[in-house]
């Protein structure tokens, strides 16, 4: 698994105190999984053992880090992957997983490499785990419906935050449904009708402001009440901000959301949306 012989894996022991091996009753010694693989990655980012010890035993004694599946996901490793996920579970609840360890990772590789294979992989696999949490969260228990219009694009990183935050919301108890942007209005406010929507989240950015505007007035006109918000910034910052703005973390949004469906809108609210409108 790191490319050296046993004496030299024997005299890292000897020197550094690390990997800590256990010893069985006939002498043989027995490494653990969790300090390997995290010496492994360790070396592979700098290339010196020393440093890379001093990496390993931080990652090794601690929770899974973004960096160790950031590695994984370089490795197009899926079992790893896992095992990282379940690790972090053991320490940490389905919301916190997701927002610190889960996006972070593929934010990192879409800083780092643009729009690699390494983030196709990662970015399908986060989808993909994000939606089988959806699959067993337990059933609504509020009133409240919250519509989410996705407007996010393919590997798009908002396109998981809308997930996330759609998984947070249904862990709360919230009524939730997620549409994309590009849907017929018609079929837009069948959804509407059948949800009836206390508030509309918007989110992404790969559809033009028209589009977001017809379909605030859909929901105006089919859930009569709704408050319209803006995650991730999927409506331009005007200055004189009256839209609500969730800002970017999936749990800061659910909390806002969560708080906003106990009280009451203002009335007489005029958003940015209509005045951007009105000014086209």
């Amino acid at each position: 698994m790191l490319g050296v012989s046993p004496n030299t894996l024997r005299s890292w022991e000897r020197r550094f105190g690390y990997p800590r091996p256990r010893r069985t009753q006939g002498g043989h010694r027995q490494f653990d999984l969790a300090e390997i693989e995290a010496l492994r990655q360790a070396f592979s980012e700098t290339h010196n053992i020393s440093s890379a010890i001093s990496v390993a035993r931080q990652r090794g004694e601690g929770p899974t880090s973004p960096t160790r599946l950031t590695g994984a996901f370089n490795r197009f490793d899926e079992v790893q992957a896992d095992r990282l996920m379940e690790e972090s579970l053991a320490v940490r609840s389905v919301e916190r997983t997701v927002e610190e360890v889960l996006l972070v990772s593929v934010a990192e590789l879409a800083d780092d490499n643009g729009r690699s294979a390494e983030l196709g992989f990662a970015w399908r696999y986060a989808a993909g785990w994000l939606a089988a949490y959806q699959r067993v969260a337990p059933p609504a228990h509020r009133a409240d419906g919250i519509l989410i219009v996705d407007a996010s694009g393919p590997l798009d990183l908002d396109a998981l935050h809308v997930q996330a935050l759609e998984l947070t919301l249904r862990r709360s108890g919230v009524r939730t449904l997620t549409l994309s942007a590009d849907l017929d209005l018609d079929r837009i406010a069948r959804a509407l009708r059948a949800l009836r929507p206390t508030a509309m989240v918007l989110s992404g950015s790969a559809t033009s402001l028209d589009t977001l505007g017809r379909l605030v007035y859909a929901a105006r006109r089919h859930a009569p009440g709704v408050e319209v918000l803006d995650f991730r910034g999927a409506l331009p910052d005007t200055g004189a901000s009256t839209v609500t703005r969730l800002g970017d973390s999936p749990l800061a949004a659910r909390d806002v959301l969560l708080d906003r469906l106990s009280g009451h809108r203002p009335a007489g609210v005029q958003d940015d949306l209509d005045v951007l409108l009105e000014a086209q």
